[in-house]
């Protein structure tokens, strides 16, 4: 088996699960960080039932929060295609970025000056210690493929983006994708 590149800017996808049990279920996930240390992503198609404004009360802002993942679930984050908007952000790749001043984000949020294809916010994240997600990669938990959406990653759909990228991986992967989540309610 060749040995995988994993780089921060590519997407993991989810293999198809017989049972829709796991918390990654179908599950789109951008990779934020990589390094020798560890990996840090956020599930991109996992929207949660509440806002930004829910969350934090002087943010007069009705955008969606998303479950980034498993862990620090009590830590808001966010990645947008805005750096010229929202400084001290760092780039992930292809336009995409993590984090930055927050102040500046509130004030840009309750003056409605940010579009909601332009960021996305996380409660939690996705996160595999030293080599963990080489393991699990190599034991098919995952597919890795390129970011082929670059900076318009935040304007795909969530409903059917795992669906849509399984798909275009071919072969068995067609058929997994029109399975039902949960076969028993098939």
């Amino acid at each position: 088996m060749n040995e995988v590149k994993i780089k921060r800017g590519q997407l993991l996808l989810s293999e198809p699960a017989l049972l829709g049990e796991n918390s990654f279920n179908r599950s789109v996930i951008l990779l934020a960080e990589y390094t020798k240390e560890g990996t840090v992503g956020f599930i991109l198609n996992k929207p949660l039932d509440f806002t930004i404004g829910d969350l934090i009360p002087e943010i007069n802002s009705n955008l969606t929060v998303y479950n980034g993942g498993p862990v620090e679930q009590d830590n808001l984050y966010f990645i947008h295609t805005i750096p010229d908007k929202i400084i001290n952000s760092v780039e992930i790749s292809n336009g995409i970025y993590w984090g930055g001043d927050f102040e500046s984000l509130k004030f840009l949020l309750n003056e409605d000056k940010i579009l909601k294809t332009e960021i996305r916010f996380f409660l939690g994240y996705s996160g595999w210690t030293k080599e963990q997600l080489e393991t699990e990669l190599k034991d098919n938990s995952w597919l890795l493929i390129e970011n082929k959406e670059k900076d318009n990653l935040l304007a795909k759909p969530t409903s059917d983006f795992w669906k849509e990228k399984i798909e275009a991986q071919g072969g068995d992967y067609i058929l997994f994708s029109n399975a039902p989540e949960n076969p028993i309610l098939n």
